[in-house]
């Protein structure tokens, strides 16, 4: 069942230390920025963060990143023109990296979602990414291994929900949230709107809300 919380600090509330946190957006587009800047206020720490990238600016991931809560960061673009806090870091030695192909990325939490064991995916073979992991050919094409990539809890950026936790997402900012709903345990959605059951087009929800277990918005139907 999924609860509408009155807080942010509320939607995060019992994310434990040590966690797997999937973070939803492409860049700024969908990322959840307010449920990131509750879960820094509610003081986890000792994460694996999976994002798409390492943070930018100072917000967002980024703010998480500075605050030294996020022990190993997996992603597809850990650097660009303004992710100096994760580079930093990881030029100190007080983060690990582990990098994804961007489409490999999201194909591993597919999978988690939809109980696949492992998958063959042709990405990355031949290079440093394939290292110690099983290399098959198959139909005269070499394919790598790939596991599934679940998370202890997902917190991703949508538009409109409902009661139940049917989301809608506005364009890019749709990103990785449907599958990264899927492939976690509690996944946590922040919203501009959450609207009464029978609201919604059901044609238009994309992550329906048996995958959602909490939703907070900015403005809630009474």
């Amino acid at each position: 069942m999924t609860v509408v919380c009155p807080s942010y600090d509320e939607a995060v509330a019992g994310i434990g230390d040590g966690s797997t946190v999937l973070v939803g957006g492409f860049g700024m587009a969908g990322m959840p920025v307010q449920l990131i800047d509750a879960l820094i206020r509610q003081g986890a720490t000792d994460l694996t963060v999976v994002s798409n990238n390492a943070g930018n600016g100072d917000t967002g991931l980024a703010a998480l990143l500075a605050a030294e809560r996020v022990r190993t960061m997996i992603c597809s673009f850990p650097r660009q023109s303004d992710s100096w806090v994760f580079d930093g870091l990881y030029r100190s030695g007080a983060i690990e990296l582990e990098v994804v192909p961007q489409g490999t990325l999201a194909e591993r939490m597919r999978a988690a979602g939809a109980g696949i064991g492992a998958f063959f995916c042709p990405t990355g073979v031949g290079t440093p990414l394939a290292d110690g992991k099983e290399v098959r050919k198959i139909d005269g094409r070499h394919y790598v291994l790939e596991l599934p990539l679940k998370g202890d809890v997902a917190l991703i950026g949508a538009h409109v929900a409902d009661r139940m936790g049917n989301l809608v997402y506005r364009k890019t900012a749709r990103n990785f949230g449907p599958v990264m709903a899927a492939a976690a345990t509690t996944t946590v959605a922040q919203l501009s709107r959450v609207v009464e059951v029978g609201a919604l087009d059901p044609e238009v929800v994309v992550t329906p809300g048996i995958y959602v277990d909490r939703v907070v918005g900015q403005e809630v139907a009474a």
